[in-house]
């Protein structure tokens, strides 16, 4: 069962990445090149603005549930550190909690709207398509973010009560640290 959860993880995680990227990607180039047509041609692809919004929605949604695994949400724990650690473990537990079932509700909803905007059979002006084609980054964020929120209830759950504030600071440290290309050390003097 472990490995099923660790293939799913590795799965998960690698579509987030790649989807929010592409996106962006596809995002930025389209905006590029319908801004050279504009301004160097006088011409204009008439369908670009509506892919843009979608390709930066698919990026920006499935960026958002990349940042769960990668625990690069802003939390703000300077209450948390006032409490003792077992009241402090609790809380992080049902904010967790409280996430995750938002995620869930959000996923199940957008399913809906999916379900909604294909029974209307609506269509998308400028692209042509059926909308709920591009409204498919909803469920699937929402439910990779919810999988995410689930996965830190059992993560603060598994972790003692005295390191769980440590570890979300040893998150945004190793983060910062990858993106920096630098070793660094937290209190205490341990390398990270």
């Amino acid at each position: 069962m472990g490995r099923f959860f660790s293939i799913l993880d590795v799965g998960i995680a690698t579509l987030n990445r790649n989807l929010a990227v592409a996106g962006m990607l596809v995002g930025v180039t389209i905006a590029f090149v319908n801004v050279v047509l504009r301004y160097a041609f006088n011409e204009s692809l008439t369908w670009a603005g509506e892919l843009t919004n979608y390709a930066f929605m698919w990026g920006a949604l499935f960026g958002a549930a990349y940042g769960f695994k990668r625990g690069i949400h802003i939390q703000v724990t300077i209450l948390l550190e006032k409490l003792p650690p077992s009241l402090a473990k609790a809380f992080m537990m049902l904010a967790h909690t409280i996430s995750f079932m938002y995620l869930a509700v959000m996923a199940y909803l957008s399913y809906q709207l999916i379900l909604l905007l294909m029974d209307l059979n609506d269509i998308s002006v400028e692209l042509n398509i059926p909308t709920w084609i591009p409204a498919l980054v909803l469920p699937l964020s929402f439910a990779g973010a919810a999988y995410r929120a689930g996965e830190k209830i059992f993560e603060v759950a598994k972790e003692d009560a005295d390191k769980v504030l440590k570890h979300v600071e040893f998150e945004i440290i190793h983060d910062a640290s990858e993106r920096l290309g630098a070793d660094v050390e937290v209190e205490g003097g341990e390398p990270l």
